[in-house]
C-alpha cells in the first residue's frame, strides 16, 4: 500500500504543472485594478477536477475582503490584465474570475467553486496570509491552501494536504457552503486557454 500512496503523491504533484514566470506587479499597478465584490465577505475554494477519473489537478483559494484576489500558489495563470504578486492574483473582477475558469476548464477538467460566507476580520486574515506567504514551490497548492486555511479562525479543522480533491471535500463539510462547477468542452492545457483568453474590461 505503500508504493500505490507514493505513486498517488507523484501524480498529483505532477498535475501542478510548473508556472510560467509572473512579472512581480508595482504596486501601484496592484492598487490601480482593486476590486472588491459586493455582498459579504468570502472564501471560496476552487478545484480543478478531472472530467476523466474525478482527480484533482489543481487549487486555489478566492479572497473577498476589503478587495477580491485570488491566492493561486505554484499556478500558471499568467495574464498582462491581471497583475500578480506572489502567486497572489489582484483586480478579480467579474470579468477576471470568468477568465480564470475558462483557461483551465477545457474537455479534460472541470472547475468546482465551493464559497462559504465569513466575517470581515476572517476574510482579512485570509487576505493577510495570502499576501505574506511568498511564492509558493511547484506541486504544493493544495498544501499551502490548506496551511493559509488552517490559520483562519473557524477553519482550524482543515487538515493539511496535498491532494485538491481532498480539500474539496473537507470545504464540503462546512455549514453554508455553496458549490457551483464551470464546464467547457475545448481542447489544450491552460497554456493554450491563456493565450486565446479575452478578459473584457
Amino acid at each position: 500500500m505503500r508504493w500505490f500512496a507514493a505513486l498517488a503523491v507523484c501524480a498529483v504533484l505532477a498535475a501542478c504543472a510548473a508556472p510560467p514566470e509572473a512579472p512581480y506587479a508595482s504596486d501601484a499597478r496592484v492598487a490601480s485594478v482593486a476590486y472588491r465584490e459586493p455582498g459579504p465577505a468570502t472564501l471560496t475554494v476552487l478545484t480543478m477536477v478531472s472530467n476523466r477519473d474525478g482527480s484533482g489537478g489543481h487549487s486555489a483559494l478566492m479572497i473577498n475582503g476589503s478587495q477580491r484576489v485570488i491566492f493561486d500558489p505554484a499556478g500558471s495563470f499568467v495574464n498582462d490584465r491581471v497583475p500578480e504578486q506572489d502567486d497572489v492574483l489582484y483586480g478579480v473582477s467579474p470579468a477576471v474570475l470568468k477568465g480564470y475558469k475558462s483557461a483551465h476548464a477545457r474537455s479534460t477538467y472541470h472547475v468546482v467553486s465551493q464559497t462559504v460566507e465569513v466575517t470581515p476580520e476572517q476574510a482579512e486574515m485570509a487576505l493577510r496570509l495570502a499576501q505574506s506567504n511568498g511564492a509558493v514551490p511547484r506541486a504544493f497548492c493544495t498544501n499551502a491552501n490548506t496551511n493559509l486555511l488552517r490559520q483562519v479562525p473557524g477553519f482550524e479543522s482543515i487538515k493539511t494536504t496535498f491532494f485538491p480533491t481532498n480539500l474539496m471535500e473537507q470545504m464540503a463539510s462546512y455549514p453554508g457552503v455553496v458549490e457551483e462547477k464551470y464546464f467547457e468542452d475545448d481542447e489544450g492545457t491552460i497554456v493554450d486557454g491563456i493565450e486565446k483568453l479575452v478578459i473584457a474590461d
